[in-house]
């Protein structure tokens, strides 16, 4: 008897007390390991969670945490090569693993760089700019991210073991959130491989990852108001989920990602001869063949125009042809076993059904030629095309789970449009057309219906990354059938696990809450220029108030010639005075800025490394020749750096004319070295 995995739970592995469940290998069908959870504490489960793994998240800044993120994922880069061998054992080819474990860990890895890059080093965000609510400016509105104290629970579906887990820890533990992990039995022996290797590795925070391997029964009715579940399945599994009583009326939030019958559109200005038809061609075999069809994203209905319908059914079924399936170790084979023999019924049922309203036109679902494996034993599967009749409804609503794809044909692009719709909701959707009306018509068709669609002609091919894979900086979700739910999507992934509120209150209220300087609050302008100040000395509120500066024709005239930029404001005088704008000649808005530089910037070498950027710049009054500016540079954010030794400065800048009214706004950025003199 193989070993019983064990599920990592407060602090320790712990063994059931029965014998388990056999897992068995999907090309083989010899037992891998067994799997159950009885007489685990589902309850400390959570509760360590909630007292241990959240507070001590919490207490990291986002870019802590990004970082260890980052470490992690170099982490698990070198243990690839156990994982691989073990993944061969779900039916998975190496480009199969290559999907998963490398999507994975590249997944978390983005998530760090985004999170180093977008989110500041603290533990608050801040959304959208400053609502005044009142006419003195004492009272104003600021909304904001904080993180939630409760449990993000995953429950994974069997055909990503090692991403499914990855890219949903990933934004929840950026966000604050200690995650519990429910893999599907079937392949849940390389998530407790990848999560025993987490453990040991002893980079994350004790009580932030935990494994629950075997039945979930009770676990949501553990769960609180503050917790939320990521559903991976079945719409069936997650209609059940939706009904639980902590759902409905507990305010445990549930995310659902479920069966989708994706589509890709073959345009109707393609032609035999077009790349686009090759590309199209490729796409659709690609996507029925990777993890053997087992991807909520792969194409099940293919969308074709009447004339041409013949010759793509001809040439998909050329390239599933040459589709070798067997052994998914051996080099030679392109596409492995279905995840068991239990699945592989599945997908034959729902062929049966397809049938009533379409035909085969290449493969056999009853019998399949295999490389250095055993067909019987082993849960493969060869590559299915069906052709569907005109107004077939089971494409539309049967999703057979693997290297299976139905063609159905349309006469117009409404009519195609129509077809996508049917399906009711699909996580993708993808378009294949080097028309650009056509790409609008049908995109605006579909988008309603699609989380994601990908438009591929001759100009993106070489880049695109093909039709099935979410980017952990895209959305991954659909509406209607596929869920209704979002995964990733960038900081919109990790803004999702946590609460968004608006506070309410003076200007120096929200400057302390938010650690932002805030416009209305305190200023503080001492003896010593901010800019001789390290990261270590500067404080939010840190102000220099400039001397002023008298802008002249010479100045304006100056600009002009030396810029090139003579746009008649600034050069005709006739010309500017008729426009209701200006009156008159006025300055150039970028002199106006480069002149307020020259009033705040202190000149000799000191802490201020570098001026990366300006934000948010407007300009609100003209200056006008003979015009008085003057500068308030106030330091409105710091951010350092966790791996520099220098870190961000945000500066408010407010010019102002010799009447105290705003010339322009707008936020300096500057690198600011943490210590001066720098040390080493």
């Amino acid at each position: 008897m193989s070993d019983l995995l064990e599920s990592y739970a407060a602090g320790r592995w712990f063994r059931a007390s029965d014998e388990g469940a056999p897992l068995l290998d999907a090309s083989t069908g010899e037992e891998v390991a067994r799997i159950s959870s009885k007489g685990l504490d589902l309850g400390e489960m959570t509760s360590y969670a909630r007292r241990v793994g959240g507070p001590a998240l919490r207490a990291l800044t986002f870019h802590e945490r990004a970082a260890l993120l980052k470490e992690l994922g170099l982490h698990l880069m070198e243990d690839k090569d156990e994982l691989y061998a073990l993944s061969y054992r779900t039916g998975a080819t190496k480009r199969d693993s290559m999907v998963d474990i490398d999507g994975g860990i590249g997944t978390m890895l983005s998530y760090s760089s985004k999170g180093r890059r977008e989110l500041p080093n603290d533990t608050v965000v801040l959304d959208g700019a400053l609502e005044p609510l009142g006419r003195a400016g004492t009272f104003v509105g600021q909304h904001l991210y904080t993180s939630r104290p409760g449990v993000a629970v995953q429950i994974n579906a069997f055909n990503f073991p090692v991403w499914g887990m990855l890219e949903k820890l990933a934004p929840a533990f950026l966000a604050g959130l200690p995650s519990i992990v429910k893999p599907a039995s079937q392949t849940a022996y390389l998530t407790e491989l990848v999560v025993r290797r987490i453990i040991e590795s002893g980079i994350l925070p004790e009580g932030t990852l935990q494994l629950l391997a075997g039945s979930a029964g009770g676990l949501l009715d553990e769960l609180q108001v503050q917790d939320s579940v990521a559903f991976t399945g079945s719409a069936h599994t997650a209609g059940m989920l939706r009904t639980h009583t902590n759902v409905l009326h507990g305010g445990v939030q549930l995310g659902v990602e479920a069966d989708s019958l994706n589509c890709s559109v073959l345009g109707p200005d393609v032609t035999t001869d077009d790349p686009e038809f090759d590309l199209f061609v490729k796409g659709v075999v690609t996507e029925m063949t990777v993890k053997a069809g087992q991807k909520c994203t792969a194409i099940r209905r293919v969308i074709v125009p009447d004339a041409i319908a013949d010759d793509v059914v001809e040439a998909i079924s050329a390239r599933l042809a040459k589709v070798t399936v067997g052994n998914p170790a051996d080099d030679s084979v392109r596409m492995g076993a279905l995840a068991s023999l239990e699945q592989r019924e599945e997908v034959r049922k729902a062929i049966q059904s397809l049938r009533s309203s379409a035909e085969i036109v290449y493969g056999d679902p009853d019998h399949v030629e295999v490389v250095d494996a055993d067909a019987e034993r082993g849960a493969f599967l060869s590559p299915v095309l069906l052709r569907a009749q005109k107004g077939a409804v089971e494409p539309h609503d049967v999703e057979p789970f693997g290297p299976v794809s139905t063609v159905m044909t349309y006469g117009s692009v409404e009519e195609a449009v129509e077809l996508a719709a049917r399906g009711k909701g699909s996580l993708v959707g993808s378009v294949v057309t080097h028309d650009r009306d056509v790409a609008r018509s049908v995109i605006l068709g579909l988008a309603p219906w699609h989380g994601r669609i990908l438009v591929l002609d001759r100009d993106d091919a070489k880049e695109s990354t093909g039709h099935g894979s979410p980017l952990p900086v895209l959305v991954h979700g659909g509406p209607g059938r596929a869920g209704g739910g979002e995964e990733l999507g960038g900081m919109r992934g990790v803004l999702h696990h946590m609460q968004r509120t608006a506070i309410q209150g003076s200007p120096d209220m929200l400057t302390a809450i938010t650690g932002r300087w805030t416009t209305g609050s305190e200023r503080a302008v001492g003896d010593v220029h901010p800019f001789r100040k390290s990261l270590a000395e500067l404080a939010i509120g840190d102000t220099i108030a400039s001397a002023s500066r008298r802008v002249t024709l010479a100045d304006i005239e100056h600009f002009a010639e030396f810029t090139g930029d003579t746009f008649y404001a600034h050069t005709d005088e006739e010309a500017a005075a008729a426009n209701p704008l200006f009156g008159g000649i006025v300055a150039h808005g970028y002199l106006v800025v480069s002149l307020a530089a020259g009033l705040f910037v202190d000149p000799d070498p000191g802490p201020v490394l570098a001026n990366f950027g300006v934000d948010n710049l407007r300009f609100l009054t003209p200056v006008k020749a003979d015009d008085t500016i003057s500068v308030t540079l106030t330091v409105k954010q710091i951010t350092p750096r966790t791996n520099a030794d220098y870190g961000e400065v945000r500066w408010d800048a407010l010019v102002t004319n010799e009447a105290g009214d705003p010339v322009a706004t707008y936020d300096v950025l500057t690198l600011v070295a943490k210590t001066w003199p720098q040390q080493g």
